[in-house]
């Protein structure tokens, strides 16, 4: 059952969303060569603590850290290590945090330094299809409708979207009903209720969709080898469409 979160609830997401995106905001400054995956894990955490909340990514289902930090291949859930990001990687950074008792979720997919063309059009896409699908997040609209967008708009760009992963509701558990998937029909799906809370995350690649696990027995890769991207954002459907609650501040 999906579940429809109370003002109340929904104000405290709303406050640990805010809070979690600043330190993404953070998290984005730390990104360059040379800086070990490691070292942004303990930045991330330090500051989920400073901050009163607590990492919500690390001891789920055996996860050792706070932080995913998935590098070019790598799609999600990479666990941090002393790999040295390097001049051209691209890095999704994946980060979670539990506030007053609820949830929240992001990723970002970042460059590292200066990166191929390849590269910035397949960051530049997946972030604008999270944006269309942001804009079909509203009331009377199906959960269809928003991987539709995401699929027809990634495609038609050459690249392809991941069917193995989706998107999530989220409160007092990380990964709630339903699951959202980033492709699909129209008028599919569970419809989108005033005061559901989800996350919606396009994953995208430049290669064929299928996936592999990682080495590391926690994260996934693209098959093939080729690049891929991933953006997150957690909002909640009101009246007027949806409210973006992990909105990172200029």
């Amino acid at each position: 059952m999906i579940s429809i979160k109370t003002p109340e609830e929904i104000k405290i997401m709303a406050e640990g969303g805010k809070i979690l995106a600043k330190i993404v905001k953070e998290l984005e400054k730390k990104v360059k060569p040379g800086i070990t995956t490691k070292e942004l894990d303990r930045v991330a955490e330090t500051l989920i603590f400073k901050s009163g909340g607590e990492p919500n990514f690390k001891g789920y289902e055996g996860y050792p850290a706070t932080l995913c930090t998935s590098i070019n291949e790598e799609l999600v859930h990479i666990v941090p290590s002393q790999r040295k990001l390097k001049e051209g990687d691209i890095i999704s950074l994946d980060l979670g945090m539990k506030y007053q008792g609820y949830h929240s979720d992001m990723a970002i997919t970042l460059p590292v330094g200066k990166i191929s063309p390849e590269a910035q059009r397949l960051i530049r896409v997946t972030k604008k299809s999270l944006k269309r699908g942001i804009k079909k997040a509203r009331p009377g609209n199906t959960f269809g409708d928003i991987g539709n967008t995401i699929q027809r708009y990634v495609e038609g760009q050459g690249f392809n979207v991941v069917r193995d992963l989706c998107g999530h509701g989220i409160g007092k558990e990380l990964h709630e009903e339903p699951k959202i998937l980033n492709y699909g029909k129209r008028r599919t799906g569970p419809e989108i209720k005033e005061g559901m809370v989800f996350c919606l995350e396009p994953m995208v690649t430049v290669g064929d969709w299928k996936l592999k696990k990682s080495k590391d027995g926690h994260g996934f890769e693209t098959q093939d080898g080729f690049l891929s991207c991933h953006f997150e954002h957690m909002m909640v459907a009101t009246k007027n469409g949806c409210q973006v609650l992990t909105n990172m501040l200029k």
